[in-house]
């Protein structure tokens, strides 16, 4: 249906026609722009293109370098963010999910290049840990780096008192 939009409606519609947008489009971007204030829209995927996905997140990212088995091989940092604020564009039958002690975590990958450019973490079964060498460029202002003691996995979310917070809206 049609909106009543009263003295916007002129300007509404020289909107929609300037930057060839539909209706959803535009209400998209005003509902992104009001609901993400102060993110950017960050997009990015595996190394053969086969995956790809965008995130809401800071332009200033707070980074995790953990040292637990599984990130130490894989050379596994990331930054977290809840489940609202990522979208799967495309990829889904590309993933394959790798699990193992507690099988809480799934890390995905691409079953064709093998890069993991996103994984549910076990300390944020709610959101997705994001590899920001993953993302594509222009989008990221700043990277702070903490190291995460992941040897000691329970002691580490017990100490750490805002990881659990991270992949909540």
């Amino acid at each position: 249906g049609r909106w009543e939009l009263g003295a916007q409606s002129e300007r509404w519609a020289a909107f929609l026609e300037r930057h060839r947008l539909s209706g959803e489009e535009a209400a998209r971007l005003l509902l992104d722009a009001y609901e993400y204030r102060g993110l950017v829209k960050h997009t990015g995927g595996c190394h053969c293109g086969a995956v790809r996905f965008e995130v809401w997140a800071s332009p200033d990212l707070h980074v995790f370098n953990c040292n637990c088995s599984i990130c130490t091989k894989k050379q596994n940092r990331h930054f977290i963010v809840p489940a609202s604020r990522f979208k799967l564009l495309k990829g889904a039958e590309n993933l394959t999910t790798y699990t193992f002690n507690t099988h809480r975590a799934q890390h995905t990958f691409c079953k064709t290049c093998g890069v993991q450019s996103f994984y549910t973490p076990r300390s944020n079964p709610d959101g997705y840990g994001i590899a920001p060498h993953c993302l594509d460029e222009g989008t990221v202002h700043s990277v702070v780096l903490e190291d995460i003691n992941g040897k000691e996995w329970e002691k580490a979310m017990k100490e750490h008192k805002t990881i659990r917070d991270m992949s909540k809206p």
